[in-house]
């Protein structure tokens, strides 16, 4: 995994499949068996981060068997 300052507050990340798999899963148990210590802030910011995942997965697999070339993560 790599990152790198895109610009100011903003990341850029390069990982292999399985490294963002794991990540998301990670967060995914955490958005559904959330602990009770877990601020409701936090929880929804999470839960954000997985929407713009699963909505930028989609547009990605959207075009499945397009010119990518490349698999479903």
């Amino acid at each position: 995994m790599q990152l790198e300052w895109a610009r100011p507050g903003v990341l850029r990340m390069t990982a292999h499949a399985y490294e963002l798999a794991a990540l998301i899963a990670a967060a995914r148990y955490v958005a559904e068996a959330a602990p009770r210590e877990l601020p409701e802030e936090a929880l929804e910011q999470l839960k954000a981060v997985l929407d713009g995942y699963d909505a930028q997965a989609s547009r990605l697999h959207g075009d499945a068997g397009g010119e990518s070339g490349h698999r479903r993560i």
